[in-house]
């Protein structure tokens, strides 16, 4: 069956930088968007970044011009660069991804803490 595998996430200093990565797996799949969603304590979960098959990206107001996705599609893989990472960053980062034919599938989340 289709999964999402995440990692990367960990505790940084403010300023700091981390890369999540996020591979769907299970068997030989065609997907069309992948995207990154995160989680602070309280609140709703928010779109980050949305990576489409043909390459085009969209980043949420917060961290445009800071986080940077990327996708392998011969790997099934997203990627999320953070740089200049704030404490109002922490947060659980779950990937999204809507896999062709299949539906629309979630990673367990992995845990990002910007903290001095």
């Amino acid at each position: 069956q289709v999964q999402l595998v995440e990692s990367g996430g960990g505790l940084v200093h403010p300023g700091g930088s981390l890369r999540l990565s996020c591979v769907v797996s299970g068997g030989d799949y065609k997907v069309k968007n992948m995207d990154w969603y995160r989680q602070a304590p309280g609140k709703q979960r928010d779109m980050v970044a949305n990576t489409y098959s043909n390459g085009d990206t969209y980043y949420s107001d917060s961290v445009k011009g800071r986080f940077t996705t990327s996708r392998d599609n011969a790997k099934n893989t997203v990627y999320l660069q953070m740089n200049n990472l704030k404490p109002e960053d922490t947060a659980v980062y779950y990937c999204r991804a809507l896999v062709i034919g299949k539906g629309i599938y979630w990673g367990q989340g992995t845990q990002v803490t910007v903290s001095s």
